[in-house]
């Protein structure tokens, strides 16, 4: 396939809140986005002579040869969005955030881009405020003498997965430019001046900077510095950082480069989408190509606190992958796995083996993190999140170690409100608790989790723990549909995450659609088959068996829940249902009995409350003697 390099001008919209407005109402969200993009946005487009390059769900990708054709169209549209939301209520306004930059791009002979040019159009677009346009410094060099809006200087900004921060600038729909301050020849005479006009274009700028800092890029202005030069080693590597060293070939094949490169670069890509991660853009991390560095030494160059390194050596129609994690600090192997899978499609081997790496280290680096924020003798927010974090891997989840992660995440919000990772991880205890029946029945549980979930992915939208904590509430709380949709949405962001898969297929089991449900299950063990949370994958695959009358089977996967640990008593219950309703009457007594011993409280009343969508279970343990109250 062909391709050619060019400059060019790129343009990237999306909704703002487009999860939360889909979740209320789908249909009427994707009519009024059908009708905006036909009476407004493609029209704009076409006189404004861009190019649209790809749809991406709720936003879009336009390329122009003019700047200010962009920034035009940019201007147009956010116009046309304020008058048209003017009598819709906030709740329902679609609203839409624009990034724009000139830089290199490839196209592909089928018409694609590539390249830095639209990646950092796409990140401005994340860093931007809702209804606003954000230039970086090479688009805003073009178009600053044409400019009647008002402009906000954000000044350098380390913007995700780009290795060098960008001057961003901000422009505020509906906000006239401030007169530039200039000797007249001939003073007229004036008019009394204003004085908050005077201090409008810094006023602006610094609450549009303290709503990045509180918000998504909170984590890379705070906590993430910028990399250092390689004769300056930073005074403190940023949290969760993380450098994909080239994965070596260690094949006799030179062509096998390809496979190599294509891991290391999958799973730069992957490894970014992991909350609160720095990660060392692919072309610095390629300069270490070929050679021999020690991994401390690379740590100090770059700034990070982790050096993930391996090879891949392909053997015949065989293919072996070793991947190991070095503390860039003390140079202690932290972790190493080795997969060795079939060779016959290079392509699907490598999309499994990229997934698998990234669910292995994210939970190791989570851990180490939880490790070194527990030694800090002053926490920041940061530090308390991967703590609580740390304690919500550990299975089985227990009722202590739920209100100590709790205890972090709050300490983490009373410094840092806007904190989503803290709110997320909230809502996943208060989750618990209500699953577990460990919490108040005072407490508002609609609050404390699609609240807080809701708050979350407002400020982030790439949080997966709040998909995850919204979507079990809502399957727990009968709303199987509604997780669903709460499931699709947090795999379009995060496509390799094995608790969404699970947690959609116990969804699309509640609803009848018992293959669907086993499709997820089985790529949730494919993605993370040694996950510290694998027992859920087998509970949840025992749970598809039994309301598909396959007791057997069912009796066999929640042996193996129970074996990997999975909570204290749910897997003995249930798998006394198997049996009862398989006829295994003895066995079926002998299960529901260390149910009880694990939780005397436990009644057919308190499994139809924590456990509606399974009516099969339901009827076996009422078949194994649980009582009713």
């Amino acid at each position: 396939m062909s391709e050619t390099r060019k400059i060019a001008a790129i343009l990237v919209s999306d909704v703002v809140g487009y999860s939360r407005l889909a979740g209320a109402d789908e249909d009427r969200i994707l009519a009024r986005l059908r009708t905006l993009r036909s009476d407004l946005i493609d029209p704009l487009i076409s006189v404004h002579h861009g190019r649209i390059v790809k749809r991406t769900g709720d936003g879009s990708i336009i390329e122009f040869r003019s700047v200010v054709d962009a920034v035009r169209l940019a201007i147009e549209v956010q116009s046309a969005m304020v008058e048209r939301n003017v009598e819709v209520p906030e709740d329902r306004r679609i609203l839409f955030r624009i990034g724009i930059h000139l830089g290199d791009v490839v196209e592909e002979g089928d018409g694609d881009l590539m390249g830095d040019g639209v990646n950092i159009a796409a990140r401005l677009e994340g860093a931007c405020e809702p209804g606003a346009i954000c230039l970086s410094e090479d688009a805003y060099r073009q178009v600053k003498g044409r400019l009647d809006l008002a402009v906000s200087d954000l000044g350098p900004t380390q913007l995700k997965n780009i290795a060098e921060p960008i001057r961003v600038y901000s422009l505020r729909v509906g906000v006239p430019a401030q007169a530039k301050s200039a000797k007249p020849a001939e003073p007229v005479t004036p008019m009394p001046p204003k004085k908050r006009s005077s201090l409008l274009p810094l006023f602006a700028g610094i609450v549009a900077l303290l709503v990045l800092i509180g918000g998504a890029t909170w984590w890379f202005l705070n906590a993430n510095r910028p990399v250092a030069a390689a004769s300056k080693a930073p005074a403190e590597a940023a949290h969760l950082s993380i450098v994909v060293l080239p994965f070596t070939n260690l094949s006799n094949d030179p062509a096998q480069d390809y496979f190599a490169d294509g891991v290391t670069e999958n799973l730069t890509t992957d490894l970014s989408r992991i909350r609160g991660s720095f990660v060392i853009a692919r072309n610095t991390a390629f300069t270490y190509k070929g050679k021999s560095i020690d991994a401390k030494e690379i740590g100090k160059e770059l700034g990070v606190r982790y050096v993930l390194e391996g090879s891949v050596q392909r053997d015949q129609n065989r293919v072996r992958v070793n991947a190991q994690l070095i503390d860039a600090e003390s140079g202690a192997h932290l972790w190493a796995d080795r997969f060795e899978e079939d060779a016959s499609d290079l392509f699907k081997l490598q999309d499994q083996v990229v997934a698998r790496l990234a669910n292995s280290l994210g939970n190791e680096l989570v851990r180490a993190e939880g490790e070194r924020g527990g030694r800090t003798q002053s926490p920041d927010a940061i530090d308390l999140v991967m703590r609580g974090r740390a304690l919500m891997q550990v299975y089985p989840t227990t009722r202590d170690s739920n209100d100590a992660a709790r205890a972090l995440f709050e300490r983490a919000l009373a410094i840092d409100p806007n904190n989503a990772a803290a709110l997320a991880g909230d809502a996943y205890t208060y989750m618990y608790d209500f699953d577990y029946g460990w919490g108040n029945p005072q407490t508002d549980y609609d609050a404390k989790v699609i609240g807080q979930a809701d708050q979350a992915l407002a400020l982030a939208r790439d949080t997966t723990e709040a998909y995850y904590a919204k979507a079990s509430y809502l399957m727990q709380s009968r709303h199987a549909k509604e997780a669903v949709d709460v499931d699709d949405a947090g795999l379009a962001v995060d496509p390799n995450s094995a608790r969404l898969y699970v947690q959609r297929g116990m969804a699309e089991s509640a609803l009848g659609n018992f293959e669907q449900a086993k499709s997820d299950v089985r790529q949730a063990m494919r993605l993370s088959p040694l996950d510290p949370r694998a027992g859920l994958w087998h509970f949840a695959m025992g749970g598809v068996e039994i309301e598909q009358g396959h007791n057997d089977a069912a009796v066999d996967e929640i042996h193996k829940a129970i074996e990997a640990g999975y909570r204290p008593f749910i897997p003995y219950a249930v798998l006394a249902a198997a049996y009862a309703l398989e006829g295994n009457m003895d066995e079926a007594k002998s299960a529901l009995a260390e149910a009880r011993r694990l939780n005397p409280n436990l009644t057919v009343k308190w499994f139809i409350a924590h456990s509606p969508n399974v009516p099969k279970a339901i009827e076996g343990v009422r078949k194994a003697g649980l009582p009713e109250e």
